[in-house]
């Protein structure tokens, strides 16, 4: 069974050296998204839930390029900088994600300056 890179122009493109996404039979992985707009590379919005949305779209994007939707997504990890923000982002990543809800591990840990989300999402697809 191959590995297949699978990369869009649709979300941002880190200078990280990681692919966007990497496919494996039916398992596609997303690497952690970032809340980055894909035409000026700047952080979407200072609030966790604005990051939180542009998150889930950059993933979204990556998602379809590798021939998958959030239906297909069966675990989410989330990646947050302050407790505190935790109400807040599942509010804004209940509404993004929809039901039924993936399974989900959330942590807390430092991002950069001005990041306050990066979420990363596990799909199985069924072709």
């Amino acid at each position: 069974m191959s590995r297949t890179i699978v990369s869009t122009k649709h979300a941002p493109v880190t200078s990280a050296p990681l692919s966007q996404g990497v496919r494996k039979g039916p398992i596609l992985q997303i690497s952690g998204q970032l809340p980055f707009d894909l035409q000026t590379g700047a952080v979407v919005g200072t609030t966790v839930a604005e990051q939180t949305t542009q998150v889930l779209s950059n993933i979204a994007a990556v998602l379809k390029a590798g021939g998958a939707s959030m239906e297909d997504v069966v675990m989410l990890r989330v990646y947050l900088t302050d407790p505190a923000d935790l109400a807040e982002m599942n509010a804004a990543y209940a509404v993004a994600v929809g039901e039924p809800f993936p399974a989900r591990t959330t942590v807390y840990m430092q991002l950069p300056p001005g990041l306050l989300v990066e979420i990363d999402a596990l799909a199985v697809l069924t072709d």
